[in-house]
């Protein structure tokens, strides 16, 4: 469908939904205002500092954002193509001074015409979905140009399916996969005056807590992202090397033939099962999955024992393809793209932390494991299970594949130190190197009875991979080097 029919058929639709310009019907949905309630500040705080910056709020609609990014700006252009609506935002939020309010269509460049490198943040809630991808892709580069060196883009959209309940005779919504957006984002680069090139840095992506709590609804996706230089070093570069090498998608499905469904970790589901048992999760308890992989884990805990669970992951490719396996369950998880070592939480927010296989990938634990310890209600759990190594000299072999990982392994008693210096109680620390290998074994043989399922989707060289890539770990395993870690620790309770 070309621009001009697109944009019609937009039109009519909006027409047609937005007769009485109410929360419910810019929504779509019959829990409007107690949804409008609750995602409305956790939206806002997704956001950077907007004190004294100047704003482009895209697809501004009635003004649920304006007023709210208004209080705070020094100046908010706000712009919408259907004019009765604009013109109800601007009745309503018309006394902001720093407000000004335009009809315009975001995909004409002569109706929105923003200077180069003007704008501190553009802000759209629900804008992108209702645009062709050539659309999405165009108006990527303009937000780009628009935006001020170091700036920020911040767009939320409904992904994979429709989750408002208002009935509709046709819905030409673009229901995509986050990956669209991603790889439009991502690969966007933009030309500026001095000759130089401008990209788009992910800052932070993440699942609308209010329609998981309320809807038990995954497929509400914000993004923030910011402006950078095209070229030199940048923050992302350990994101990207997962994404492009030991996690890129194909090796995520590769690890996942042979973890089993929705595993990225030792043992799949059946370890899941006996590793989670031990912590006694109770009915409404929160808990915090650092390095939730495709979310196997994090399904089994929310359905089996009714907790919400918070799964954060640095790979792009791994909450993809948990958001993707997210549609059609009916239960409260939560995914976000986020570096642990980074990310904050309120102190005393979850009532578990738990681990699997991944603080491998983080060289400075005991600052991790303080947040950790912080993050943590009084009383509250946390549970790790890590590749660790042998306290003897290792050869120059494990030395090798450690580097190459970019591992940082710790023989297991040092690991539990490491976390009673870091103020946890009655911490175990358990060498399970033996149950190791034999889960190694079996995943082995299984995999090896799977072998022409597996070529049906992939290489001999694949095949080949995943087999020495597993010989290789048990015999590191059986020769004493490599080690598999078990660890248990308590906050002490209030």
């Amino acid at each position: 469908m070309g621009t001009e029919a697109e944009r019609g058929v937009q039109r009519e639709y909006w027409k047609e939904h937005s007769t009485d310009l109410s929360v419910e019907a810019m929504m779509l949905d019959s829990q409007a205002s107690k949804l409008d309630q609750l995602e409305r500040p956790e939206i806002l705080s997704s956001l950077p500092s907007i004190k004294g910056k100047s704003i482009l709020e895209l697809g501004a609609g009635i003004g649920r954002f304006t007023g709210e990014l208004a209080k705070h700006a020094a100046h908010v252009t706000a712009c919408d193509f259907m004019e009765n609506a604009i013109k109800r935002n601007e009745e309503t939020n018309g006394h902001y001074q720093n407000a000004e309010f335009i009809c315009a269509d975001v995909t004409s460049e002569a109706d929105l015409n923003i200077r180069s490198n003007s704008i501190d943040l553009i802000f759209s809630n629900w804008l992108l979905m209702y645009l062709s991808d050539d659309e999405v892709e165009d108006l990527a580069r303009r937000m780009v140009k628009w935006t001020k060196m170091h700036g920020h883009i911040f767009f939320r959209e409904s992904c994979f399916h429709q989750s408002g309940d208002q009935k509709r005779k046709n819905n030409p919504t673009h229901y995509r996969a986050p990956s669209f957006y991603f790889k439009i984002f991502q690969e966007v680069v933009v030309p500026e005056d001095d000759g130089s090139f401008s990209t788009l840095k992910l800052t932070m992506c993440k699942c609308v807590n209010a329609y998981v709590l309320n809807k038990r609804n995954q497929n509400q996706i914000c993004w923030l992202w910011q402006k950078v230089k095209a070229c030199g070093p940048q923050e992302a570069d350990f994101q990207k090397f997962l994404d492009t090498s030991q996690y890129k998608m194909n090796g995520i499905l590769r690890y996942e033939m042979i973890f089993g469904e929705g595993y990225v970790s030792t043992g799949g589901g059946e370890s899941t099962k006996e590793i989670v048992k031990t912590l006694e999760l109770q009915p409404g308890q929160k808990v915090l999955d650092i390095g939730c992989g495709i979310g196997g884990g994090d399904f089994y805990m929310a359905e089996t024992y009714d907790v919400s669970v918070v799964g954060i992951d640095l790979s792009v490719n791994m909450v993809s393809l948990a958001l993707e396996r997210a549609i059609g369950r009916k239960c409260s998880v939560q995914f976000e793209i986020a570096d642990c070592t980074t990310i904050e939480f309120d102190p005393e927010s979850f009532d578990v932390i738990y681990s699997r296989d991944t603080l491998l990938h983080i060289q400075d634990k005991p600052s991790l494991f303080q947040k950790i310890f912080k993050w943590l209600k009084p009383g509250g759990k946390l549970l790790i299970t890590d590749y660790c190594k042998s306290s003897n000299v290792p050869s120059l072999d494990f030395q090798e594949y450690i580097k190459q990982r970019g591992y940082d392994l710790h023989d297991v008693d040092a690991y539990g130190q490491m976390l009673r210096r870091s103020g946890f109680e009655s911490v175990t620390a358990e060498d399970r190197t033996s149950q190791f290998i034999c889960i190694l074994n079996r995943e082995l043989v299984d995999f090896e009875k799977k072998k022409e399922a597996f070529l049906e989707n992939f290489s001999e060289d694949d095949y080949d991979a995943i087999v020495l890539g597993w010989k290789s770990k048990l015999k590191r395993c059986e020769d004493g080097e490599q080690k598999w870690g078990l660890f248990l620790a308590n906050k002490t309770a209030a």
